[in-house]
């Protein structure tokens, strides 16, 4: 069962392994990311990330995909991060039981726009995080559990 998604373009960190594993009761990170999946030093890394007994997975965007949608996700809590908007829409737009996105923190780039304190969005990034919205997905911003929940859409 997925318990929840995050954009954060650190991936596995602090917040993630330790503040929002407890929060959510996540057992499962799905760190959803080509580069990652393709560099054997940072999927170490992020596992390393995880408390002890969490289960972190490291995998493409299309990966992700397939096992979300073969049920294979269905028998953890499982949080999933990725670590731009872009991602998102793709894992989402493939993934239709996925009903949430927080967009916790994006890299500032010279074609972004500061959202949040720690959200930067392109004009791209904003489109996309429209249609999402616009087909039924809560877009939200929240760093740590504590936060008070940021409704996105209405900051764009």
């Amino acid at each position: 069962m997925i318990v929840a998604m995050r954009v954060d373009h650190r991936l596995v960190h602090g917040q993630v392994a330790f503040s929002w594993v407890t929060a959510i009761n996540a057992n499962c990170i799905l760190a959803a990311n080509d580069d990652a999946a393709h560099n054997e030093i940072q999927m170490t890394a992020l596992q390393l990330a995880a408390p002890q007994g969490v289960k972190v997975v490291v995998k493409t965007i299309a990966e992700s995909i397939q096992q979300i949608n073969s049920g294979v996700t269905d028998k953890y809590r499982l949080l999933i991060v990725v670590k731009n908007v872009q991602d998102a829409w793709h894992l989402i737009s493939e993934c239709k039981q996925i009903k949430e996105l927080n967009v916790a923190g994006t890299n500032k780039t010279d074609n972004s726009e500061q959202v949040t304190a720690a959200v930067y969005l392109t004009a791209k990034d904003k489109q996309e995080l429209k249609m999402l919205s616009a087909s039924g997905v809560r877009v939200f911003s929240q760093m740590v559990p504590s936060d008070k929940s940021i409704d996105l859409i209405k900051k764009l």
